[in-house]
């Protein structure tokens, strides 16, 4: 049957199946709209598919992008719930800006967002001079502020999550909070209440965020278009200037990096986007909306007379010569000023970034930094980063250079609210066009010859045919007529539906099983009555439809399973004694569809923890119970949702406590330690590669109180593309609430089943392995039963060939998944970056996150391997060989008391400290810690990487002072103790744990005002926040809701206090001071870093 649509088009909406229930509306206060700017996971034929509200409460950030009315769940929303209003509401435009038309204009339409034609604009919209800048002074582009500060890539908070806060008007109305005056919790019980947890998405709230609810017209409004402020104006740094010679005349560059700064310089504001092609000329470049920030610290310290200043591309800090000797490096510390050394200056500007200018890549913002990004050829570096961009023309040169060549794919990231949706394409029976060689989508890079009737494969070079349903004829410039109404001739990121030839069976549908401990423990502990509570709320956020399937089993010493089916008047028990050769009974009704069965379901999630409150079984038969699962879902596939809470004693996949004799192995220094984190024998293993050949992705919540082997349990999860959530030690109190939020956020994130990923590259490199939370079978792909926009997977690269200087190397990822909705897609996502031969080129356009990233997944594969003081010795020469050679072929001044850094890599060193310092390379800790820790970082993302080593501190004891941009958060504090003063109070976030450190002489009219208490030694050791009627408690909990929204995890909270071991846990993460069991200082380790250049260069 032909394609209703012509090939390539975006495909058509399709009225709802008739089988479709719309009563199956959730809550409306329900976790999720899935942050559906991507259509990922709700089908354009599902009528009710409006908006669902995003994590912890929130208005959702995404622009709805489907036609239909809203449709509400009936009846009266639960208590505090703050209806959402039906009508539309149109976003603030800047005054250059026209309003967009309020009926759709008569003529042809334009399939993406609004893409006007070249000359369709207004006048006020017009591209000549500069119309629109705003009468604020700013600078023209290209120029320099008259401070004359010289600097390199901005660089934000490491802790920051993009999209932290904005200046961009807001066309998003946010609801009146629903919280009461007077004494609220941000616990367990108001969940219970209402189904809302307080908190929020990554993406901030209204008033200082970016949220739109249609797509911007024209350019986003902007306040301010400048070069880059200096991330660290660090000129001659530390002591007198008498250490620091002048430049010498004979310096490599002959002039300043003009491209130093990762984003050229902007047009004049309000030239609109242009509708050529992404490789003619572009009018949108990179540039910077919102206020400069004024920096603490950030005037130059002074020269030399007539020292002429550091080049753009590098930092300089000055090391006196006894440094670089053996003698007296504590009197050289000394001469180091603190406060000069290289550390994060966070910003709260929005950068708009274009991925391509011309035909040219533009180097990527930082991808800790907040911007927004405008697909125009390259893929979005949310979806795929490399760590340096411009590709080495040969082996010999990237080995010379020190750094990595790796991938960072993140297939499904969730874009930025104010972010194009990315295309959804239908080809019809035919499918998408590829190359018949090397089997490449097609994408904006593959060149058309012969009037069209030909295409040249950018990864391969072959020539093929084009389809002659496919074929167009090409304009003056060589490209094809139709190549901007297409998006896989113009978008770096498109989306394939996929003909049955990719599919060996019907799309699975979306099952969810859930598989609760019931052992004595976790019935004490409450953590059984956690995992139903937690359940019973969630239902409401599975995907509504027919095909959405559920089902329920609980386990100790036996296996207990429930029919569910509606027939009966209660569920029915069925209990599976045999746990060495375990089965499924009644298969075909332990699984039933959630419309069939959801009474019977929150009746049986209500009476369990009754049903077993005077079990005293302790042993846990977790190996058998997984397993029986599994062949319950054996025939589907779907998510397996495991909550465990002590270590699996019984049955297949038995393991022992070996957490005593890791003890003792590692305080006697034993070699052999690290085998401990390693799996006890190869069962789960095995188990786990057959999960993943069913299509059965499985999650586990650790729920303990004790050493439960996650070396050996993690298997499974990394294996089939699941994760690890660790509560220890589980708290009744305070961890319910995370446990409810983690749950909710894993079912409704954006996800896709069924999934198979393989990475592409340019002829003269090759994909060398995959590293990340997958099975893989064959070297070239790797299979996936789950992947979700958390989920990030590195791919290293390696040179077969040598590659022409000029040319350009091009990067593909295909991902072939299914939706919860049941649509077989395949998202493909195109990279092309240009070839150097000069080693400055590299470094200049080196990716810093991305590098130090990849450093944190080759420490994780390491450390069950090898000893821990290897490790550390492998990580401090990852970042040596980096800097040495920029320090011997490139930097401009010879000085051996110097240290130079080069500008994009000058924070490597204190990165790489806290990587040494963090709980995975630590000597001391807990197996189970430093085995979560490896597990997290397998999967972990670029924005998630830093900050879970380098976390963020910020002062809570005088919340007066916002942070820049609007923001609640109070300004970053640097990682020392000097920072830290006994009568103040600071919270420190990774992005999983948040501490709250109290010294020990606050005033206790500021410990009343936020925790109820009047002293220090009134400290609970368990801890809920909550929030009490003062100006100060509401400001603490803003902080700690943003906080939420940008980590989009639900922090857990604790208490810390000098003099006891939560003190200690608060000063192991400041990671500037001196360890007293050996660690170095930052300023020691900078010295250190040096000594080892000079060594190296000598």
């Amino acid at each position: 049957m032909a394609s209703p649509v012509p090939p390539g088009a975006p495909r058509q909406r399709s009225p709802p199946p008739s089988n479709y229930n719309p009563n199956l509306q959730q809550n409306p206060n329900a976790l999720s709209d899935h942050f559906q700017n991507m259509n990922i996971n709700r089908p354009v034929s599902v009528l009710n598919s409006t908006p669902r509200p995003t994590p912890f409460a929130q208005t959702p950030p995404f622009p709805s992008t489907t036609l239909s009315p809203p449709v509400s769940r009936p009846g009266p929303p639960p208590p505090g719930v703050v209806p959402r209003s039906l009508g539309t509401q149109q976003p603030t435009l800047p005054p250059n800006v026209a309003p967009p038309p309020t009926a759709l204009p008569a003529g042809p339409s334009f399939p993406f967002g609004g893409r006007p034609p070249s000359g369709s604009l207004p006048s006020s919209m017009g591209s000549g001079g500069p119309v629109g800048v705003p009468p604020s002074g700013v600078p023209p582009a290209g120029t320099l502020p008259a401070s004359g500060l010289l600097g390199g890539p901005f660089a934000p908070p490491p802790g920051a999550r993009p999209f932290a806060s904005s200046t961009l008007s807001s066309g998003m109305n946010a609801p009146t909070s629903s919280v009461q005056d007077g004494l609220t919790s941000n616990g367990p019980l108001s969940y219970a209440a209402s189904g809302a947890a307080l908190g929020g998405p990554r993406f901030a709230p209204p008033g200082y965020a970016v949220q739109t609810q249609t797509p911007p017209v024209g350019p986003p409004s902007m306040v301010a278009s400048t070069r880059s402020p200096p991330q660290f104006p660090l000129g001659s740094v530390g002591t007198g200037s008498s250490m620091v010679p002048p430049m010498q005349p004979g310096m490599r560059f002959s002039a300043p990096h003009q491209g130093a700064p990762p984003f050229s310089a902007a047009p004049p504001q309000g030239v609109p986007p242009s509708q050529g092609s992404p490789f003619g000329p572009q009018s949108w470049q990179s540039r910077q909306v919102g206020p400069s920030p004024s920096i603490a610290g950030s005037v130059q310290p002074p020269r030399m007379f007539g020292m002429p200043p550091p080049l753009p591309t590098q930092s300089m800090t000055t090391i006196p010569p006894a440094m670089g000797q053996s003698g007296a490096p504590a009197a050289a510390s000394s001469k180091i000023d603190p406060q000069q050394i290289p550390r994060p200056v966070p910003s709260s500007m929005v950068v708009m970034y274009d991925t391509r200018d011309g035909n040219q890549s533009n180097t990527p913002p930082p991808a800790t930094s907040d911007y927004i990004v405008r697909d125009t050829g390259n893929c979005s570096p949310r979806y795929m980063r490399c760590t340096i961009s411009q590709i080495p023309c040969t082996n010999d040169l990237l080995a010379t250079s020190g750094m990595q060549l790796a991938l960072l794919v993140q297939p499904l990231a969730l874009p930025h609210p104010s972010e194009e949706a990315i295309q959804v394409v239908d080809f019809g029976e035919s499918g998408p066009v590829r190359c018949s060689r090397c089997k490449a989508y097609i994408n904006p890079f593959m060149r058309f010859i012969d009037q069209g009737r030909r295409f040249i494969c950018n990864l391969c070079g072959f020539t093929d045919e084009t389809p002659r349903d496919y074929h167009c004829n090409l304009g003056p410039d060589g490209r094809r007529r139709d190549a901007d109404e297409r998006p896989e001739l113009c978008r770096g990121t498109v989306e394939f539906i996929a003909t049955k030839e990719y599919m060996v069976r019907d799309p699975m549908p979306a099952v969810y099983f859930f598989l609760i401990d019931v052992s004595m423990n976790a019935i004490q502990t409450g953590a059984t009555a956690a995992a139903c509570s937690a359940i019973s709320q969630v239902i409401a956020d599975l995907p509504e439809g027919p095909r959405t399937m559920v089902g329920i089993a609980t386990f100790d010493l036996t296996i207990h399973f429930y029919n569910l089916k509606r027939a009966l008047q209660q569920p029915l028990m069925l209990i599976v004694p045999d746990i060495e050769d375990v089965y499924t009974p009644l298969e075909s009704d332990v699984i039933v569809p959630l419309s069939e069965c959801r009474q019977h379901l929150e009746m049986l999630l209500e009476s369990i923890p009754s049903m077993f409150s005077n079990n005293r079984t302790a042993e846990s038969a977790f190996g058998a119970a997984v397993k029986a699962s599994f062949l319950a879902m054996k025939s589907t596939g779907g998510k397996l949702l495991v909550f465990q809470s002590v270590l699996p004693s019984v049955g297949i996949g038995a393991l022992s406590a070996r957490e005593a004799e890791g003890r003792s192995n590692i305080s006697a220094g034993e070699k052999e330690a690290h085998k401990l984190l390693q799996p006890a024998d190869k069962t789960l293993k095995a188990m786990a590669i057959e999960f993943a050949e069913y299509q059965v992705c499985v999650d586990v919540f650790l729920t303990t109180q004790t050493y439960i082997d996650i070396s050996s349990i993690s298997v499974i999860p990394r294996t089939t593309g699941g994760q690890v959530y660790y509560y220890y030690p589980f708290s009744a109190l305070s961890d319910p609430a995370k446990l409810y939020n983690d749950l909710r956020w894993n079912i409704t994130r954006p996800q896709g089943f069924e999934a198979v990923m393989r990475v592409r590259c340019s002829q003269g490199i090759q994909v060398q392995d995959y590293h990340g939370n997958f099975c893989k079978r064959i070297p070239t792909d790797i299979d996936l039963p789950a992947i979700d926009c958390n989920k990030a997977i590195m791919v290293t690269l390696k040179h077969d060939d040598k590659l022409q200087d000029g040319s350009e190397c091009a990067f593909q990822c295909a991902l072939l998944y299914t939706t919860v909705y049941g649509q077989r897609r395949i998202r493909v996502t195109t990279l092309s970056l240009p070839c150097t031969s000069n080693l400055s080129n590299l470094y200049r356009s080196a990716d810093l996150d991305t590098q130090f990233t990849c450093f944190m997944k080759q420490a994780a594969n390491e450390i069950p391997s090898t000893p821990l003081v290897n490790v550390r010795e492998q990580m401090m020469n990852l970042c040596v060989n980096a800097l040495v050679s920029y320090r011997k072929f490139c930097a401009t001044v010879s000085s051996s008391g110097q240290l130079i850094l080069p500008e994009a890599l000058k924070l490597l060193p204190l990165y790489t400290l806290a990587l040494i310092k963090s709980t995975g390379l630590r000597n001391d800790g807990r197996i189970d810690d430093r085995s979560f820790w490896i597990t997290y970082v397998s999967s972990v993302s670029i924005p998630s990487a830093v900050p879970f080593v380098y976390p963020r501190m910020v002062a809570i004891h005088d919340l007066d002072s916002n942070g820049e941009g609007g923001s609640p958060i109070p300004p970053f504090l640097p990682l020392s103790s000097e920072h830290v003063s006994d009568e103040g109070i600071y919270l420190l976030e990774n992005g999983e744990d948040a501490l709250i450190y109290i010294g020990s002489s606050v005033v206790s009219n500021i410990l009343h005002q936020l925790f109820g208490i009047h002293s220090v030694e009134e400290i609970p050791t368990q801890f809920v926040l909550q929030q009490f009627d003062n100006p100060l408690s509401k400001k603490l909990n803003e902080v700690i809701n943003e906080i939420r929204r940008q980590r989009c995890s639900y922090l857990r909270l604790k208490l810390c206090k000098k003099g006891d071991q939560s003190g200690m846990l608060f000063f192991s993460y400041l990671v500037e001071d001196k360890i007293p069991t050996g660690g170095q200082s930052y300023v020691e380790f900078l010295i250190h870093i040096h000594r080892q250049i000079q060594v190296k260069m000598s």
